[in-house]
C-alpha cells in the first residue's frame, strides 16, 4: 500500500529486498527492478517475463511490437555483454527464436548461471537518452547523478552530482547543469524534453536510496526523455548491506568542548621533551616557550629531571593538575602505552607528531591508537604532522619555525610539506594568520572538527584547507555548507587528475570516481576551490581585504588596450558580469578620457594619460552606485609613474570609504620592476593587485563573487 504522503510503496520495496537478502545476492532481476521503479512512481516501458518462447511471442503480442527481448539472470549483471540483449524484434517468429538465443548466450556467457527467463519489453524509439543514477561513494556516501546517458556517457561524462537526499530545486539544477543542456530545452527545431519531469524523476531516484540506504547502485541507463515525460529504458540496481554504514561522527558541541581545549589550552605537556638539540621533543618545548605561550608547559621524560628551565616529570600521571594538550614526540610503537596515561590524565587532545601510522601500511597501530582515544574521550591530532600554531595564543606547538603575524586567515594542510610552503608564503606576504594546523593522516581530527572550531572563531575570518582527501565527506560537506554561509572556506583539492575510482560495476559508478563529485559537491557546499596551491594562498590573502560587492556590475578601467582584453577574458573565465555601459554613464567618462580613448568597457584612457585621468574615472567607478567593482588596468609610463599610480589609487579609494563607500578594487600593473614596489603599496592598503599578470587580481575577485553568491550577499 503506497504511504499517503509520498505515494511510494515502501513494504514493495522491501518484499522484494528480503528475497534478494534470503538468496544472498548481491543485484536485483529486470523484473525486480522494475517493481522497485513502479513502487516509486519511476515509469518504465511495459513489459513481462517469458519462461518460454511461446509465452515471450504472447506477451510480446499483448504489449505490441516490435518488442526487445533482456536476458533475466541474478548472474549476469552485464546481459548486453553476454549477448542477453536483442532489439528491434518485430515478427512473432523473431520474438521465438530471439528467445532461443538469447537463453543459448547466456549460458554460453556463463554456463552455471541460473537463468529465471527473458524480458519481454516494449521497445522505445523516440527521446533523448539521459542517465539519472545513485551510488554509495567512498566519501560522500549516497549521491544521484545526472547526465547524457547511452553509451557515450563515460566517453563524454558530462555528468553532474550531487548529495542524496535532493529536493526540486537541487534536481533542477542537475538538469540544467551539464555542458549540453540546451539539447534538452531544444535544439534546431528539435523540441524540448519535459524537464520537470527529469528532476522529478532524480528526486525519486534520492528519495528510493535514502529511505533504503543498503541499495548500493541505482543506474537507470538509458533514460528516454521527452516533451511529455522521461522512461527508465534500462535498470540495474545493486544491494550491499555495508552501503548503508555511517562513520562515527561527533556532534557539534562534543567538538567545540575538545576543540576550545585544544586551540585554547592552559596547560600542555610534551611527551618525549629534550634537552639535545635536533631532537623534536626539544625543538617543540623551545617554540612553546620561546613564542610566548603563557600557560603551563610540562616536559615529560622519564630520564631528565630539567628540560628548558622546567621541571621534568616520568610520566603525564605525575604532572599536578588538570593537562588540555599532550603533544606526542616519541617513537610511534610507544604511543599507544603514552596514550592511555593521557586518556586517563583526562586530557582533551594528544597531538601525534611521530610518523610510522597508517601512511607507512601499520593500519593496525593506527586503529589501536584509535580505540584508545575513544575509550577515554581523546580526540587525536594527526599523525604524522608538524603540530599546530594558533597565534591569539602564541601557541606553537610544532618543530617547525615559529610564526607570529596575527591575523584573520585559518589554514590547514594534510602534508607537511604544504603546511611549510603555506608558513614560507604567509611569512613572505605578511600575512596575518589565526591558525595553521597539519592533519597529517587524519585518524580522528579532520577537516570537520576544524571547520566548527574556527566558525565560532572571533580571530578567524576565512578558512583556508588543502586536503588530499576527505574522510566523511557528507560531513564535510554539510559542515562546509554551513559555515560558508559565515565565513568564506577555501578548499585546494589535491589529486583532481587522478582517475580515483576503483573498477564500478555501472556507469554510474564508474563515473562517480571521478574529480567531478568532489567539484560538484564541494560547489554545492558554499566551497571556494582553488586550482593550485598558490591560488589558495593568494585567495586566502585577498579576500578578506574586499569588501562584498552589492551587485554583479563589474567595470574594467585600464591605460592599455591589450591588457583590457585579457582582463576581460579573465573575467569569463572567473564567472564576472562586465557591466554594460548605459549612455550616461557612458557620456561621463567620455568626459575625463582622449577623443581615441573607449569608454565601453573595458574603459581604455590610453597610455599616455596624466595622473588626473585615472583619479577622474576611478573617482566615477567608486561613485555611481551601478557599478559593483572595479578592476584597474596599469600601464608603467614616464606620465603617471607606478608609485605615482600606486598612490592616488589608495587617495581615491580611502576617500570614498570614508564616505561610506567601499568596493572591490583590485588591479593589475604591466611595466619595469617599478610595479612590484606600487603592487606591494596597493595590498598594503586593501587593494588586491599583482605585477605581470592580468589572471590573478580577477581570480581573487572571482573568489570573493562565488563566495558571496553561495552566501547570498549579494
Amino acid at each position: 500500500m503506497p504511504d499517503t504522503a509520498t505515494g511510494y510503496d515502501r513494504a514493495a520495496v522491501e518484499e522484494v529486498l528480503g528475497v534478494v537478502a534470503a538468496e544472498g545476492r548481491d543485484s536485483l532481476t529486470a523484473p525486480e527492478g522494475k517493481r522497485v521503479c513502479d513502487a516509486y512512481g519511476i515509469r518504465t516501458p511495459e513489459e513481462g517475463l517469458a519462461t518460454s518462447s511461446e509465452m515471450a511471442v504472447a506477451l510480446a503480442e499483448e504489449i505490441g511490437l516490435p518488442v526487445v527481448l533482456k536476458i533475466v539472470s541474478p548472474d549476469i549483471l552485464h546481459k548486453t555483454e553476454a549477448g542477453g540483449v536483442l532489439v528491434g524484434l518485430r515478427t512473432a517468429a523473431q520474438v521465438a527464436q530471439g528467445y532461443r538465443t538469447i537463453v543459448d548466450n547466456a549460458l554460453s556467457y556463463q554456463p552455471n548461471a541460473k537463468v529465471v527467463g527473458v524480458q519481454v519489453q516494449q521497445m522505445l524509439t523516440e527521446g533523448q537518452e539521459v542517465i539519472v543514477g545513485a551510488v554509495t561513494d567512498e566519501t560522500f556516501g549516497k549521491v544521484v547523478a545526472f547526465g547524457l546517458g547511452g553509451i557515450l556517457v563515460e566517453v563524454l561524462k558530462d555528468v553532474t552530482f550531487r548529495l542524496a537526499p535532493t529536493d526540486a530545486a537541487t534536481a533542477t539544477s542537475m538538469v540544467d547543469g551539464i555542458a549540453a543542456a540546451e539539447v534538452l530545452r531544444g535544439v534546431r527545431g528539435n523540441p524540448g524534453v519535459d524537464r520537470k519531469a527529469l528532476a522529478e524523476l532524480i528526486t525519486r531516484v534520492s528519495d528510493l536510496v535514502t529511505d533504503f540506504p543498503q541499495l548500493a547502485e541505482v543506474d537507470l541507463n538509458p533514460v528516454l526523455a521527452t516533451p511529455t515525460g522521461a522512461t527508465a529504458v534500462d535498470v540495474r540496481i545493486l544491494v550491499d548491506a555495508t552501503a548503508a554504514d555511517v562513520p562515527h561522527r561527533f556532534t557539534q558541541d562534543e567538538i567545540l568542548t575538545s576543540m576550545n581545549r585544544i586551540m585554547r589550552p592552559s596547560a600542555i605537556a610534551v611527551i618525549g621533551a629534550s634537552n639535545e638539540e635536533g631532537k623534536i621533543g626539544n625543538s617543540v618545548m623551545r617554540n612553546l616557550v620561546n613564542g610566548g605561550y603563557a600557560g603551563e608547559i610540562h616536559p615529560i621524560n622519564p630520564k631528565a629531571t630539567e628540560i628548558l628551565d622546567r621541571k621534568a616529570f616520568k610520566s603525564i600521571a605525575d604532572v599536578p593538575g588538570d593537562i588540555d594538550v599532550a603533544v606526542f614526540a616519541i617513537p610511534a610503537k610507544f604511543v599507544p602505552q603514552a596514550l592511555e596515561e593521557v586518556g586517563r590524565k583526562g586530557v582533551a587532545g594528544a597531538i601525534l607528531i611521530p610518523s610510522g601510522f597508517g601512511e607507512t601500511g601499520n593500519h593496525e597501530l593506527q586503529d589501536e591508537v584509535v580505540a584508545i582515544a575513544r575509550k577515554h574521550g581523546v580526540r587525536v591530532l594527526g599523525p604524522n604532522i608538524y603540530g599546530y600554531y594558533y597565534t591569539p595564543e602564541n601557541l606553537s606547538a610544532t618543530f617547525c619555525t615559529p610564526y607570529d603575524v596575527k591575523g584573520g586567515v585559518a589554514l590547514t594542510s594534510q602534508s607537511g610539506g604544504i603546511g611549510m610552503a603555506i608558513l614560507g608564503f604567509s611569512r613572505s606576504a605578511g600575512m596575518g594568520v589565526s591558525s595553521i594546523v597539519g592533519v597529517g593522516n587524519k585518524a580522528d581530527i579532520d577537516e570537520d572538527d576544524l571547520l566548527t572550531f574556527f566558525e565560532a572563531d572571533p580571530n578567524t575570518q576565512l578558512i583556508a584547507m588543502h586536503l588530499e582527501d576527505l574522510k566523511d565527506g557528507r560531513s564535510f560537506a554539510e559542515t562546509a555548507k554551513r559555515v560558508s554561509r559565515k565565513k568564506p572556506v577555501v578548499v585546494l583539492k589535491a589529486g583532481r587528475t587522478a582517475q580515483g575510482a576503483k573498477a564500478a560495476s555501472s556507469h554510474t559508478g564508474a563515473l562517480a570516481g571521478n574529480d567531478r563529485v568532489y567539484d560538484d559537491i564541494l560547489r554545492q557546499s558554499g566551497v571556494i576551490r582553488a586550482p593550485g596551491l598558490n591560488d589558495m594562498l593568494e585567495y586566502a590573502r585577498g579576500i578578506p581585504l574586499l569588501p562584498t560587492p552589492k551587485g554583479e556590475n563589474v567595470v574594467i578601467i585600464t591605460g592599455a588596450g591589450g591588457s583590457g582584453v585579457l582582463l576581460s577574458d579573465a573575467c569569463v573565465d572567473n564567472g564576472l558580469a562586465l557591466m554594460e555601459i548605459p549612455d550616461d554613464l557612458d557620456e561621463a567618462f567620455r568626459k575625463f578620457i582622449p577623443p581615441f580613448g573607449a569608454a565601453g568597457n573595458p574603459i581604455d584612457i590610453t597610455g599616455g594619460e596624466p595622473p588626473s585621468t585615472y583619479r577622474n574615472t576611478i573617482a566615477l567607478g567608486l561613485a555611481d552606485e551601478r557599478i559593483h567593482a572595479l578592476i584597474l588596468g596599469y600601464w608603467h609610463t614616464i606620465v603617471t609613474p607606478p608609485m605615482v599610480f600606486a598612490k592616488l589609487v589608495v587617495e581615491v579609494v580611502e576617500e570614498y570609504r570614508s564616505n561610506g563607500i567601499d568596493k572591490p578594487v583590485v588591479a593589475s600593473l604591466s611595466g619595469d620592476v617599478e610595479v612590484e614596489e606600487a603592487s606591494d603599496y596597493l595590498y598594503a592598503h586593501g587593494i588586491v593587485a599583482y605585477p605581470y599578470t592580468t589572471e590573478k587580481p580577477v581570480a581573487v575577485l572571482g573568489a570573493k563573487y562565488r563566495w558571496a553568491r553561495s552566501a547570498r550577499l549579494l
